[in-house]
């Protein structure tokens, strides 16, 4: 509210909770620029005038099922990002015991944040969700990504992560 940079970016597997949502729509309408990767439940509605304008949300589905919760937060050039066991979701935040835990060391940041640069970047598996709760194909004039055979390459070493600079990075 105060017109400093801020945002939010997370990946998880589904999104019910109602609170947590409350919370998204609240930091949207405070200029909080939200970034989310559900690859299956989402109850939220993005890019709803004056609930969630700064809200985009893409599932990306492919041959994986990928279990992989990443939740970074941006303040005014305060940074945190975490790992995580559990989806945004109620049974998950009050009926099970889960961890979540920070990632401290500044190159496994950086190398994790980089990551999230190939999923927005996926043009072949991506589908972004509209208002009215349909998905579409992501689609652009760029070279195909597609982030799950990215990082089947990368796992087994015939590509680096890549370290983006700032210009070119989602956090821009």
């Amino acid at each position: 509210q105060a017109g400093r940079p801020a945002a939010i970016w997370a990946k998880m597997n589904s999104l019910t909770e109602p609170e947590v949502i409350d919370a998204l729509y609240a930091a949207s309408n405070a200029g909080v620029k939200i970034t989310l990767i559900i690859r299956g439940i989402c109850c939220l509605k993005p890019q709803v005038p004056g609930v969630s304008e700064n809200i985009h949300v893409r599932s990306i589905v492919g041959r994986f099922l990928e279990h992989s919760r990443i939740y970074y937060l941006h303040h005014n050039g305060d940074e945190n990002l975490f790992l995580s066991s559990a989806d945004m979701m109620t049974r998950n935040m009050i009926k099970r015991v889960e961890i979540e835990f920070p990632i401290l060391d500044k190159a496994i940041k950086k190398e994790i944040l980089s990551l999230m640069d190939v999923y927005l970047a996926d043009n072949t598996k991506a589908r972004e969700l509209h208002p009215d709760g349909t998905y579409r194909h992501v689609r652009n004039d760029k070279p195909a990504v597609d982030a799950q055979k990215y990082f089947m390459e990368l796992a087994n070493k015939e590509k680096e992560i890549p370290i983006l600079s700032e210009k070119d990075s989602w956090l821009k």
